[in-house]
């Protein structure tokens, strides 16, 4: 009896230590300071003194080069034929956030802890969640409002045939606040949840900012860093080892009382 369970609680000290964390895990590393593998991307980042516009607070380390940032503030540009005026003229003021927008997408190399591998014939990596300051949130609603729109999520859905994106037959267009409530319907839905509305303001070190002023320096660093500590943190054991973990208990137990 005493053998039996001697060797139980082996087993249990074994698969204890197979199911915590590393303690020096290597993916923190690729969390920090790394661009996505998609369509536009420089393969690693660095400076770009010649940003272009809305990108030119990512000139000393950045994912884009200087004519991804130039078509980033073209209409049907190259880079993804998008038309912002689908439905009429969209307003300068609201035309800005999304310019702003493409270019944190782009450009910034502090998205790590937010990219997510993805099976798509345009790129192999996207972003998920990535908590947007409040205030960028509220800004680009309130600026877009009453701009025109006929869809919700601008991922998909679209009519391509005219080689630029058109509404789908039976899309009307109405303003950005019937399909967009609030802001964080806005904020959360137009890109397939790439972003989600943070409770945390501008300068708290907890939300990226979607633009700011690289001479005050890049805030969205610290946040990064925020982030990835945390992911590292919250490293999930093996599949499998809780339940087994648990059974292991259930088995100790029987033994016990016997």
């Amino acid at each position: 009896m005493a053998g039996q369970i001697t060797q139980l609680l082996l087993l249990a000290l074994v698969a204890a230590a197979w199911g915590a964390p590393p303690k020096t895990p290597q993916a923190r590393k690729d969390l920090l300071n790394v661009c996505m593998n998609a369509k536009h991307h420089k393969p690693k980042p660095g400076p770009e003194e010649e940003l272009y516009g809305q990108c030119s607070p990512w000139r000393k380390n950045s994912c884009c080069s200087v004519n991804t940032s130039l078509e980033a503030h073209k209409d049907i540009s190259y880079l993804y034929r998008f038309n912002w005026d689908h439905c009429g003229k969209m307003e300068p003021s609201c035309k800005r956030h999304f310019i702003q927008d493409t270019c944190l997408y782009e450009c910034s190399p502090n998205l790590g802890p937010w990219i997510q591998e993805v099976n798509q014939s345009w790129r192999k990596e996207r972003i998920l969640n990535v908590p947007l300051c409040k205030e960028d949130c509220e800004s680009w609603w309130n600026d877009c409002r009453t701009s025109y729109t006929c869809k919700s999520n601008w991922h998909k859905g679209w009519n391509w045939t005219s080689g630029y994106n058109q509404c789908p037959v039976k899309a009307a267009c109405h303003r950005f606040d019937f399909y967009f409530p609030t802001p964080a319907d806005l904020c959360n839905e137009i890109w397939s949840h790439s972003f989600k509305v943070s409770n945390y303001g501008r300068g708290s070190g907890r939300c990226i900012q979607m633009w700011f002023d690289s001479n005050q320096g890049n805030p969205n660093e610290e946040v990064a860093r925020f982030y990835a500590a945390e992911t590292k943190n919250d490293v999930p054991p093996p599949q499998g080892i809780g339940s087994f973990l648990l059974d292991l208990t259930q088995m100790l137990q029987l033994w016990l009382r016997s």
